[in-house]
């Protein structure tokens, strides 16, 4: 039977394993996060938009995110509705599931897309919110779908990757990623590598290429290794979206490491050492990555080579970093949204919303912020 696992308690099993068994009675504490650092003088966001949603389980993975297209935002409610806003006011709000929506939202070519951990994909009309079509998939849905030229591409937590006509909801192909026995409960959301294929990652640690069109895979690469002893030191998922940078695809996986392809050339151009289930960030030749322990660390794109690494937010569970106009920005466990300087590493301002922050993502220079307290934010630079 395959088993998920959900981070923290991932954690403490690592940790219970690495004592051992010397004592009957084990008592694993986890490390109290860094105080906030002191600024002397420091920046600030400035929020343009806000809506809270239900707040999602503490151990629960969700990376539900608010998403824009056409100057209009759409929000997912975990309790199952999903509504549309330009400005402050709401377009529309539509009761999608009774059952609860537990990825999305994916707004792109006039659909909406949202998924259920039943296994739902829902797809609604971006203008009216009523609902275009449904489909059954194999597993829970866990990460938003990807909408690209008339289809949507969508992972399921059993690794199985669908693509639907985004019209019609007519299943096109699906392709099955291999199963493992143990994994992290999360799920990286499919990308495009160029017109033609789309990305997928798996917890085996492998990336696939696959036709969009066809579903026919193009390639696999092993992009981590892991020299756990046990099943739980052996995870090595892969739960943070692969990130394409012209010829380049850089992956980050737990328990593992931090890996960059030349995929014109089907070779890793270096491999490091780091352990993170976010996303990793890539601009002006550096890849930032926000490491499971809070340690913040920026590599060169080409070389591999360590630029700087930070310990000022340790143990404060890190959003993945995005890069905001000047800055990089990342979000912690408390709500605030640290700005950095991408150059050193230095903190030079922070914000704050409502809730352990999830997920950052940047939209036409605008910051999205998601937190588990089910608060939906817009920020942009002062």
């Amino acid at each position: 039977m395959d088993r998920k696992f959900t981070l923290p308690f991932a954690l403490a099993l690592v940790a219970a394993a690495l004592v051992g068994c010397s004592t009957n009675k084990l008592k694993v504490e986890e490390p109290k996060p860094n105080p906030l650092p002191k600024l002397a003088q420091a920046k600030t966001l400035v929020p343009v938009f806000s809506q809270s949603v239900s707040s999602t389980d503490k151990a629960d993975p969700l990376r539900l995110q608010l998403d824009s297209d056409n100057g209009v935002n759409f929000i997912v409610d975990p309790k199952g509705e999903v509504a549309a806003y330009r400005g402050k006011q709401r377009l529309w709000e539509t009761r999608v599931n009774k059952h609860g929506l537990t990825s999305g939202v994916e707004a792109k070519e006039g659909v909406v897309l949202v998924g259920s951990a039943k296994g739902e994909l829902f797809a609604l009309d971006e203008s009216t919110g009523q609902k275009k079509w449904q489909a059954q998939l194999s597993g829970a849905l866990l990460s938003p779908s990807l909408i690209k030229d008339g289809r949507a591409v969508t992972i399921a937590n059993d690794g199985t990757v669908f693509a639907h006509d985004l019209q019609t909801g007519q299943q096109l192909w699906a392709y099955k990623m291999p199963n493992v026995q143990f994994s992290l409960r999360g799920q990286p959301s499919p990308v495009m590598l160029d017109d033609h294929t789309v990305i997928v990652a798996s917890a085996n640690a492998y990336v696939y290429g696959i036709d969009v069109i066809s579903g026919v895979p193009r390639f696999q690469r092993r992009v981590a290794v892991s020299e756990g002893r046990s099943d739980v030191q052996r995870l090595i998922d892969i739960d943070g979206d692969p990130v394409v940078v012209g010829q380049f695809l850089v992956t980050t996986s737990y328990q593992g490491q931090i890996t960059v392809i030349d995929v014109a050339a089907q070779q890793v151009v270096w491999s490091e050492d780091a352990s993170s289930n976010k996303r990793a960030e890539v601009s002006n030749d550096k890849v930032f990555v926000a490491q499971t322990d809070g340690k913040l660390v920026a590599y060169n794109l080409t070389t591999g080579e360590k630029a700087w690494e930070s310990d000022a937010l340790m143990h404060r569970q890190l959003s993945n970093p995005v890069v905001l106009g000047s800055d990089l920005v990342v979000g912690d466990l408390d709500g605030y949204l640290h700005l950095i300087d991408p150059n050193n590493g230095q903190l030079v301002g922070r914000s704050k919303t409502s809730g352990e922050v999830r997920t950052l993502r940047v939209v036409d220079n605008q910051l999205y912020v998601s937190t588990r307290k089910g608060e939906f934010t817009v920020w942009q630079n002062r």
